[in-house]
């Protein structure tokens, strides 16, 4: 397989052609040559205001195969992450059966052979992701684990927090922990504040998530190892991470796409829209702006799509009764350009150089001879969110049927070229 991509910006820090417009020819999924090539006459891929960056990586994402195929499959999940610009994936552990034992890895890692997109499991940490009883991490560890967490489920028992921050630390691997008191949340479904008051629903107050971000960090201050608080959405979550790097604590953080974009409010505009029900749920204006300087400041490491599909069963119902969580990999690309404008560009290693240097994944790199794992994009792109190019199993999007601005033409990874027709 051979082509050319024709004058694309080359987006990638770790390249000498960083931020430069040139000429990529990809022979053999390798990159050939950048520069100018006049006069080729094979596959040209070429359009407005196109970019090229490493393969984006999607640092959480839950694709509910095994178990619940009919809300997503492996198939469909990498079909949405290509169409989202995703080359790698990391998956939460939450299957049917949990991602506990080595066979369960197993399972991914035979998906994988010959699969454009490239999909990692994390393990859980306890078992079924339960929170009572530790997993053989070691040989998860051996057997191909990326890191460890309970996924959808915050790791509630603070004994096993601790032993599992002392056990990780023999391998270096990440334990990974989403932040939630649920004694606190119990019942609640949106953020506790005036317009959940009003609106006469259950909150989920942001003390739920700070509470137990200060419980984790001094369990790291005491035990050591590598912590990452996956989706963050308070001010006060953002200071509290701040200030734990500055101390030198070994800890990342990430946040959602849909909390850079989306407050508390929007559930009221948008009267009780189930796609808008997520957890932890949307905040205020003030935490969503934090969100923004934490990512402009280095504090938070990642952005992640924390794509949670769902059938129409479990979304269409009144909005207590909705399950959380809506997709958001086909749709990344234009709500990052929707945040960040002209400074996008800044924020792509949010989705390359960071989630790999956190995960200790290899950095593909643009430079002649490397294999050629890249994204393809333009901001001047623009296509209509519809079910017919919509390539999840779910329709669970607070952007289905709108007009989109900034597209991923498509993208190219172990030799393989996937490019949108939309």
């Amino acid at each position: 397989m051979e082509f050319l991509i024709r004058a694309a910006l080359i987006v990638d820090s770790n390249s000498p052609h960083h931020l430069s417009q040139k000429d990529l020819l990809i022979s053999n999924g390798k990159i050939a040559k950048i520069g100018d090539v006049p006069d080729y006459e094979g596959e040209i891929i070429e359009t407005q205001g196109l970019r090229v960056s490493p393969g984006w990586f999607d640092m959480r994402a839950h694709y509910h195969d095994p178990g619940e195929e009919h809300k997503e499959d492996l198939e469909s999940g990498s079909a949405a992450a290509a169409a989202g610009g995703f080359t790698e994936v990391l998956l939460l552990p939450n299957t049917t059966p949990c991602a506990d034992s080595k066979n369960a890895l197993a399972y991914y890692q035979k998906w994988n052979r010959g699969a454009a997109v490239k999909l990692h499991a994390s393990a859980a940490i306890s078992q079924k992701c339960e929170g009572r009883e530790l997993t053989e991490m070691i040989d998860l560890y051996q057997a191909g684990a990326l890191a460890f967490t309970d996924g959808t489920a915050p790791i509630w028992h603070t004994d096993i927090m601790l032993k599992s921050l002392q056990y990780l630390q023999k391998i270096n691997a990440l334990l990974i922990n989403r932040p939630e008191d649920q004694m606190l949340t119990a019942f609640g479904t949106m953020h506790e504040g005036e317009v959940s008051t009003r609106m006469g629903v259950k909150g989920m107050p942001a003390l739920s998530e700070e509470l137990m971000i200060k419980r984790d960090l001094q369990l790291l201050e005491y035990a050591g190892g590598r912590l990452h608080f996956s989706l963050l959405s308070t001010q006060g979550a953002v200071e509290l991470v701040r200030q734990a790097k500055k101390q030198g604590l070994k800890v990342t953080a990430d946040v959602g796409i849909h909390h850079l974009i989306f407050e508390d409010e929007a559930l009221r505009l948008r009267a009780y829209d189930t796609n808008l029900k997520v957890s932890p749920p949307f905040r205020l204006y003030e935490d969503r702006m934090a969100l923004i300087e934490g990512l402009k400041d280095g504090t938070i490491d990642v952005i992640v799509s924390d794509h949670q599909p769902h059938d129409q069963e479990s979304k269409k119902l009144e909005f207590d009764l909705a399950d959380f969580g809506v997709i958001g990999q086909q749709s990344f690309y234009a709500e990052l350009l929707s945040v960040f404008g002209e400074e996008t560009d800044l924020m792509i290693e949010k989705i390359t150089s960071s989630p790999r240097s956190i995960l200790g994944v290899k950095h593909p790199r643009i430079s002649e001879g490397e294999a050629a794992s890249l994204t393809l994009y333009s901001p001047e792109g623009s296509w209509h969110y519809s079910t017919d190019v919509n390539q999840s199993k779910s329709e669970a999007s607070p952007f289905m049927g709108q007009d989109m601005k900034g597209k991923v033409v498509g993208i190219v990874n172990d030799g393989q070229k996937l490019i949108n027709g939309y």
